[in-house]
């Protein structure tokens, strides 16, 4: 038997997804076995398409799986999400609002839809930083303090999980940051934050542990500072050919990225094996420097590895050899 606290706060287990379409059936999200460990700031990272969203859908009963199992504090969605559902808070769409109405008479008016104690509108505006502006229409808010706002009401209930889908979607960087700190605040005060966002950056700076997907499926997991650490060091190089080095580099498997005129070569073991790939083709470097590794170079780096393999993949399909999961993760 598993104890309470061994529970995590999100769970799946092979869980699956397909959708219609023109040309049969497209697979949103492939046997995803996913972890969210309770409390802290955890990263659902992915490019776009790559389930992000299917997955956080399938979790709140807004769509249902194919196959496999999704739990929330260990019970089985959507089959017992309502015994669990007070205890979680999500923002997945743009949450509606009354344009003419003041954010607390917004706020007034869902707490009485939901039941929550009318004090608990004054407390969620003071925890999201709202209050001076608390009597300003809605109409007036920026994008940054809609989206504090829409934050402020999943938090009525007083949730100990909240999921945020790409809440940083066109906000400057000042209202990234508000955001980045509100989430920080939340988990802070013992809340399980679980977000998904493509912006590596700013996941880096507030998130404790991150999952990576691509094509649906986890291809990586862990703390931050495990995913940096096991990455590999990045390299800026230098090369009046950029073009053709960066052909040459990721001929030679590579994730190559440019940075202003130079190039950023992630994953690299031995800095020297850069030298030796350009030299063979008459390119000199001029600048050889080690870069410490960034959540960014990880993720891209795991995700061109997992591209290339499905590409390998796909053209044994085509040519109508059985594939096995060994050739596919060679």
């Amino acid at each position: 038997m598993q104890s309470t606290a061994e529970v995590p706060a999100v769970e799946t287990r092979a869980l699956r997804k397909t959708y219609r379409s023109r040309r049969g059936r497209a697979v949103g999200v492939e046997g995803l076995d996913l972890v969210v460990p309770v409390g802290g700031v955890h990263g659902f990272l992915g490019p776009n398409g790559s389930g992000k969203t299917t997955t956080i859908r399938m979790l709140l009963g807004l769509v249902r799986a194919d196959s496999g199992t999704a739990r929330i504090f260990g019970h089985e969605v959507p089959r017992h999400l309502p015994d669990v559902v007070g205890r979680v808070g999500a923002i997945v769409e743009s949450p509606k609002f009354f344009p003419a109405f003041s954010a607390r008479r917004n706020l007034d008016l869902l707490a009485a839809a939901i039941g929550a104690p009318g004090g608990r509108v004054g407390e969620v505006l003071e925890e999201v930083g709202l209050c001076e502006r608390a009597r300003d229409r809605y109409r007036g808010y920026s994008l940054g303090m809609k989206q504090r706002l829409a934050i402020a009401a999943t938090l009525l209930k007083d949730p100990d999980l909240l999921i945020f889908d790409e809440p940083t979607n066109g906000l400057d960087p000042a209202g990234i940051r508000e955001i980045r700190d509100t989430m920080r605040s939340l988990a802070d005060r013992g809340k399980t934050v679980l977000v998904s966002s493509h912006i590596l950056a700013e996941v880096e700076q507030v998130a404790d542990t991150v999952s990576i997907i691509t094509r649906g499926r986890l291809i990586a997991s862990g703390s931050v500072a495990e995913l940096i650490g096991a990455g590999g060091a990045s390299v800026r190089v230098g090369v009046a050919d950029t073009a053709l080095a960066a052909t040459v580099l990721r001929e030679a498997g590579w994730v190559v990225r440019p940075d202003g005129r130079s190039l950023m070569v992630d994953g690299v073991e031995d800095p020297a094996a850069i030298t030796r790939a350009l030299a063979g083709r008459d390119l000199w470097v001029d600048e050889l420097v080690p870069v410490q590794a960034g959540l960014e170079s990880v993720f891209l780096e795991l995700v061109g590895k997992d591209e290339a393999a499905g590409s390998r993949h796909d053209r044994r399909v085509r040519d109508g050899r059985h594939t096995t999961v060994e050739e596919v993760t060679a």
